[in-house]
């Protein structure tokens, strides 16, 4: 796969999650003082976002094995931009939140998810390689884009930043466009080694709940510790200006992780790989539950769940490579990972719950049975269906 579109579909990642996905959390209390909401109106626009990302998943995946990544990411690059002008332009609920129904049909139509099958699309199981290349840029866009957007803010108001971030959505066409229109056809070996077979047949509906299961047990806790892990931290007794540097390693974890995956990986299937990350995340919630507020706690837990958290991104495009016919990714990644953008949208609200009435610690026990849950189905994953697709 040419150097130039991975490095084109990285930046472009990089650039797309900045003004889109991370973008609330830069913006959200400007956007609640100016429209005179609370914040959780204001966030409840990223959460409609997320739902219709679950809403449309099975369409635009559909779309991307029919018509090829260029096309949909382009539709989401424009989306995206008018998403951007019509937050800016809202001086009500009812044009924010239909902005953010544009975010929700662009971050599905642009983000990791539509990269990867469109990468996918074009490489078939060689893919793997390119999704981890992009995953390294698309993982700094928050470190990148956050100093951006104060930058921005500080000069032209948050509506103005947001101008901004339109016309950066608009510059990742040119990106887009370097996508390849053609479908990779794969030679797959038949029992007999020949080659020209057709693809196998896909694994069992339990394959298919295994993956859904992790991706859907992943992202709530994705969802949930963005939202929360400062105020657990904080609420365990850290110091809250501690809490937010201590917090802010979870980007550093993740990026080196998913370097040490591009250098050192390519050995390491994408069943070892689903085991290896979750794996990282499940101890890392017991060390603030048995170190309580204690900074080197802190710390591990921070970097263990971005490293985790950074290598489950890729386990989310590897892995249906080698469980699924790579020319129906986009169809059948695209029903699997729905469950999990509703779960996701739910996520903050049930952490919060969970926070109020049962306190920080009962969050981090709730945590970590998920990431055990996550654990489970992935090891269960590589027992059944790892060595049968050769891994």
């Amino acid at each position: 796969m040419p150097a130039r579109l991975v490095w084109a579909l990285g930046v472009s990642q990089l650039l797309c999650w900045g003004v889109s996905y991370y973008l609330i959390g830069l913006f959200g209390e400007a956007m609640a003082a100016d429209l005179g909401q609370g914040l959780p109106a204001i966030h409840g626009g990223f959460t409609l976002a997320l739902v219709v990302m679950g809403l449309v998943s099975s369409a635009v995946g559909r779309a991307i094995d029919r018509r090829g990544g260029r096309a949909v990411m382009v539709a989401g690059s424009l989306l995206m931009a008018a998403g951007c002008v019509g937050l800016a332009l809202a001086h009500g609920l009812l044009l924010y939140y239909a902005a953010w129904v544009l975010l929700g049909l662009a971050m599905r139509m642009a983000l990791y998810d539509a990269a990867f099958a469109a990468l996918a699309r074009i490489g078939g199981r060689a893919a793997r390689t390119p999704i981890s290349q992009i995953t390294l840029l698309g993982g700094l866009a928050s470190s990148v884009m956050w100093p951006v957007g104060q930058w921005l803010a500080e000069g032209l108001g948050w509506r103005g930043a947001l101008y901004v971030y339109a016309l950066l959505a608009l510059a990742t066409i040119p990106l887009h466009l370097l996508i390849p229109p053609d479908r990779h056809v794969e030679l797959v070996p038949s029992a007999g080694g020949a080659a020209g077979a057709p693809p196998p047949s896909p694994p069992s509906a339990l394959a298919a709940i295994l993956y859904a299961l992790i991706v859907a047990l992943t992202g709530m806790l994705n969802s949930g510790l963005s939202a929360h892990m400062i105020g657990m931290l904080t609420g365990l007794g850290m110091l809250p200006a501690l809490a937010v540097w201590v917090s802010t390693l979870r980007g550093v974890g993740q990026s080196a992780a998913r370097l040490a995956e591009i250098q050192f990986g390519k050995r390491l299937s994408a069943f070892g790989l689903s085991i290896l990350a979750t794996g990282l995340i499940v101890p890392c919630f017991l060390l603030p539950v048995g170190f309580g507020a204690a900074p080197a706690a802190g710390i591990g837990f921070a970097l263990l769940f971005g490293a985790g958290n950074g290598l489950v991104t890729i386990v989310r495009g590897a892995l249906p490579l080698s469980l699924f016919d790579p020319a129906r990714y986009g169809q059948i990644v695209g029903r699997l990972i729905t469950p999990g953008f509703f779960v996701s949208a739910l996520a903050p609200l049930f952490y919060a719950l969970v926070i109020e009435h049962f306190g920080d610690a009962a969050a981090l026990w709730l945590s970590f049975l998920l990431a055990l849950a996550a654990l489970a189905a992935a090891l269960v994953l590589a027992l059944r269906f790892g060595g049968r697709n050769g891994a």
